[in-house]
């Protein structure tokens, strides 16, 4: 992961293994001023995946701001359809 101004860039795996360090690292990046998160360079995506946008979303949203994704793949758009939470992540 790695920052541009307000957008981070997603450049590893964001899979179970990567998961608890990127959700530390993402929720200080969200606190330092990022607004959106970009998945053009992402690796591999799971259902781990899905946790962490929650995760960021709920923790910019209790600090007052808001927190934009850009372009999901689609296979994680799936997955957020079929759990019934991909109103969240938009």
């Amino acid at each position: 992961m790695r920052r541009e101004g307000q957008v981070l860039l997603l450049e590893n795996d964001l899979t179970l293994g990567h998961a608890s360090h990127l959700l530390t690292q993402g929720r200080d990046e969200i606190a330092n001023g990022a607004r959106v998160v970009d998945f053009t360079h992402a690796g591999k995506v799971d259902s781990s995946a899905l946790s962490l946008m929650l995760a960021w979303r709920r923790h910019a949203l209790a600090a007052g701001r808001t927190l934009e994704f850009r372009n999901v793949p689609d296979s994680l758009m799936s997955l957020a359809k079929l759990y019934g939470v991909s109103e969240l992540i938009r």
